[in-house]
């Protein structure tokens, strides 16, 4: 059984839409317009897409927060409409890392007293809270007020709050948002940390690098419709993308080539091919230098990215 499922869900705003200083209108906005999805246990499931996309809508759907105008959905085997109690019991959820907390409190105080919103005792409450930010990294940082935490400890914080029931399920919508790249690191460890202990992570971001790394599959979302669905080696396979091969060529012969050659920034002439099969056309290329006699410098693949699969498809 799939821990996230939903079908054809469709969210339409009204806005007001200023026409000069005193006149507007009202503007009709379909924020989700039949998405469709299906997240397996076990694994991150990255949701990507262009601000305004659906991508914060479609997670306050599955969260109990919006209601949506048709389509179903199920988290955990339990219907968000119709058993709204049960999805949020099985579901840690990060929408702002900067939100929901109290200043005067410390980091442990607020844990504990949201570990007292879920049922548990004082002393159980407690000894979670502890227990939690030992778990994201915080340490003696879960004895300060929470008004003295940096934005990472805030992220930290907010990802053990979410944990703080020990649910199945963790819905992280930008959790590295305006992060430096330490505090990000730790975050995504973390996050691989949570899935090895079977955790299920539906996660939005707009670092293409991070969604790549952590995700076992991707959606991307545009204009409120799912664009692209696929593993990031099946997106990119099914655009087309291609890897870049560099060779570069050292000695004093001549090199016959019917590939593209460049001068290397270390003076050397560099082997520039576009390919959909490296590991065979790579072999090729290099057998080729040594039977005329030259020797190889560096070698290198670059393979096509998430970036590029989002600006292929957002672009249509």
């Amino acid at each position: 059984m799939e821990a996230v499922v939903c079908e054809n869900l469709v969210k339409t705003f009204t806005a007001r839409e200023k026409s000069g200083f005193f006149r507007g209108s009202r503007k009709t906005v379909k924020a989700v317009d039949g998405v469709s999805l299906k997240i397996r246990r076990g694994e991150v499931f990255g949701l990507v897409g262009p601000n305004g996309a659906g991508k914060t809508t479609t997670i306050k759907i599955l969260s109990t927060l919006l209601i949506p105008d048709s389509g179903d959905a199920w988290v955990n085997g339990f219907n968000v409409l119709s058993e709204a109690d049960r999805v949020r019991e099985s579901l840690g959820l990060v929408l702002s890392p900067d939100k929901g907390f109290y200043s005067r409190l410390t980091g442990i105080e607020n844990l504990a007293y949201y570990g007292r919103l879920y049922g548990l005792d004082k002393s159980s409450a407690v000894k979670r809270a502890k227990e939690l930010v030992e778990l994201v990294g915080l340490g003696d940082d879960g004895l300060r007020m929470y008004d003295e935490y940096s934005l990472g400890m805030k992220a930290k914080l907010s990802i053990a709050k979410s944990l703080i029931h020990d649910p199945p399920i963790l819905f992280l919508d930008e959790p590295t948002i305006g992060l430096d790249p330490l505090s990000a690191r730790k975050i995504r460890q973390m996050i691989d940390n949570l899935v090895k202990q079977g955790k299920t992570i539906l996660l939005t971001s707009h670092n293409m690098w991070e969604v790549e790394s952590l995700s076992a599959e991707v959606a991307v979302i545009n204009k409120g419709r799912i664009a692209a669905l696929g593993t990031p080696n099946e997106l990119k396979q099914k655009l087309g993308l291609v890897y870049l091969l560099e060779v570069e060529v050292l000695g004093n012969g001549e090199f016959d080539s019917g590939w593209r050659v460049e001068a290397g920034e270390r003076g050397h002439p560099v082997i520039h091919v576009e390919s959909r099969r490296p590991s065979e056309d790579l072999p090729e290329i290099l057998e080729k230098i040594r039977r005329q006699g030259l020797q190889i410098g560096f070698v290198r693949v670059h393979e096509p990215s998430m970036e590029e699969v989002f600006a292929r498809v957002v672009a249509g």
